[in-house]
C-alpha cells in the first residue's frame, strides 16, 4: 500500500471484522493466495516491468475485469489470463517468461525503484484460478469506483510493489488490496501514522476492513469517509 505498514504477521479475516459471506461462494478460497501471487508476479514482471523500460512509468490501472498498463506497451490481464491486441495466454501453469515472450516483451520486473514486491523469478510456476480471479478483478473495480467517488480529484493508481489500488490525500492513503502478508485475503484500507486509538483503527498501519464486509462500491466509499471523519475528530 501506499504507506508501508509497520506489521509483518498475517492477520486473520476475522480479527479485521468480517463475516463469512460475500466472497463468491461464500467462504475464503484456499487457492486465493496462489492466485493473487501469481497476479502479483505478471503485474511486476510482465506489465509494469515492460511498460518502465519502454515509457519510464510503473503505474498501472483498473480495467474492466482485471487491470493493465496506463502506457505502452498495451497489455493487460482479464480474469486469468494476459491478454494483448495480438492474443490471450491463460496464467496457468505457466511463467513470467513464457507470458512474456508470447506477447512480446522482455521480463523483469522495474528494476532499482523499490526494495519490496513480490521478489518473482522469471521462471517461477504461476496458476491463477478464474473464480479467484475475477474476486480479485471485482475487488479492484470496486475500490477503483469507491475511491473515484470519494475523491474525484485523485487518480487512483495500482502500484506493482504491493499490488494495491490507492490514492493519498494529505498523510493518509487509502486502498484496496488483493490480500498480503499483513491481512490474509482482499480487503480496505486507511493508513495513516501514528495510528489513532479506537476500534476503527484494528492493524498496525491503520484500518483494514475485509472486500468481503463491503458489498459494492458505495460500501467501500462509507469506510473510507468513517476513516475521515474519524481522523477529523468527529466520534459521533
Amino acid at each position: 500500500m501506499n504507506i508501508e505498514p509497520d506489521a509483518s504477521t498475517s492477520i486473520p479475516a476475522e480479527r479485521v471484522g468480517a463475516t463469512n459471506a460475500g466472497q463468491p461462494g461464500g467462504t475464503r478460497s484456499a487457492t486465493l493466495p496462489t492466485t493473487v501471487r501469481a497476479l502479483h508476479v505478471v503485474a511486476e514482471l510482465v506489465l509494469a516491468g515492460p511498460q518502465f523500460r519502454a515509457s519510464g512509468s510503473i503505474e498501472l490501472g483498473v480495467r474492466p475485469g482485471g487491470f493493465g498498463t496506463t502506457a505502452a506497451p498495451d497489455l493487460w490481464v482479464e480474469g486469468s489470463e494476459l491478454v494483448s491486441g495480438s492474443g490471450r495466454w491463460p496464467i496457468r501453469a505457466t511463467t513470467a517468461a513464457a507470458l512474456a515472450a508470447a506477447a512480446g516483451v522482455d521480463v523483469g520486473e522495474p528494476a532499482g525503484l523499490y526494495g519490496d514486491g513480490s521478489h518473482g523469478s522469471p521462471d517461477e510456476p504461476l496458476d491463477a484460478d478464474a473464480a479467484d480471479a475475477r474476486w480479485v478483478a471485482e475487488c479492484y473495480d470496486r475500490g477503483a469506483a469507491a475511491l473515484r467517488a470519494f475523491a474525484p480529484e485523485a487518480r487512483p493508481v495500482l502500484w506493482p510493489e504491493h499490488f494495491d489500488i490507492g490514492i493519498t490525500v494529505g498523510d493518509v492513503a487509502y486502498g484496496v488490496s488483493p490480500g498480503d502478508g499483513h491481512v490474509s485475503e482482499p480487503y480496505a484500507y486507511v493508513s495513516v501514522r501514528p495510528v489513532p486509538v479506537g476500534p476503527f483503527w484494528n492493524v498496525a498501519f491503520g484500518s483494514a476492513r475485509p472486500m468481503r464486509a463491503l458489498r459494492d462500491a458505495a460500501a467501500v466509499r462509507a469506510y473510507f469517509a468513517e476513516g475521515t471523519r474519524l481522523l477529523a475528530g468527529d466520534e459521533s
